[in-house]
């Protein structure tokens, strides 16, 4: 497309872009539940934690709510809406078992590897995430992303969280990129789409849900969307 014919760098958000995240926290807490003996369906658990993880992280993307209180509150609210008791000390133990258990599963969407491939002949590919420094580095080795992204650019480690510009301001910086010649991909309308634009870079919407699509944006529904979008 002639849109994108002078980019040179493509940045990436991780969780729910490339990395499975839904899937990946469903086996993950599935095994929780069965080695700490929770005789609630991860069913029933998983419909009404959804929800709830993305409004706490929206707060904690916000600075409303820290680390430690996202990863307790998101539990023992999804919790209280399966009318489901868990002691206070079960819940914290759950959330650092959680941690220690996300990254050991590794499912991408679809078409994720293929695609990078041939992407990565052609551009620079990084990424940028707001998710938790001790989990991102373990998913991106384990599930084979690693080789791709060179260079990753945490929350924590920025201090900064998207969407504010200063983390896209960071990640140019480090890479050596423009906003000019580079493009964000990512799932979240407000902290990739919004936070890139308002630093000056051009963005691809990854549009998995049933958000409304405001007018001009550009959006892919499958990662193999990609390949004509960047096509040299």
């Amino acid at each position: 497309m002639s849109n994108f014919h002078d980019v040179e760098h493509l940045f990436f958000d991780l969780d729910h872009t490339l990395w499975d995240f839904d899937r990946n926290s469903k086996l993950a807490y599935g095994r929780i539940f069965e080695t700490e003996k929770i005789d609630l369906p991860i069913d029933v658990f998983i419909e009404k934690y959804e929800p709830l993880n993305l409004q706490f992280w929206r707060r904690f993307r916000e600075s409303e709510i820290t680390k430690e209180q996202l990863r307790y509150q998101r539990l023992k609210a999804s919790f209280d809406a399966c009318e489901f008791g868990v002691s206070d000390p079960m819940i914290h133990r759950m959330a650092d078992l959680y941690l220690d258990y996300l990254p050991k599963f590794n499912h991408l969407f679809p078409n994720c590897l293929e695609t990078l491939d041939i992407l990565r002949k052609d551009y620079k590919l990084h990424l940028i995430t707001n998710g938790f420094d001790e989990v991102q580095g373990h998913k991106i080795l384990n599930s084979g992303l690693k080789d791709y992204f060179p260079y990753m650019l945490t929350a924590e480690t920025a201090g900064i969280k998207k969407p504010d510009v200063k983390i896209f301001e960071r990640a140019l910086k480090d890479t050596g990129a423009r906003p000019s010649n580079s493009v964000m991909i990512g799932d979240s309308y407000e902290a990739d789409i919004l936070g890139a634009k308002n630093a000056g870079l051009r963005t691809v919407w990854f549009h998995t849900t049933q958000e409304e699509i405001p007018e001009g944006e550009i959006v892919i529904h499958d990662l193999a969307d990609l390949h004509s979008l960047f096509s040299r």
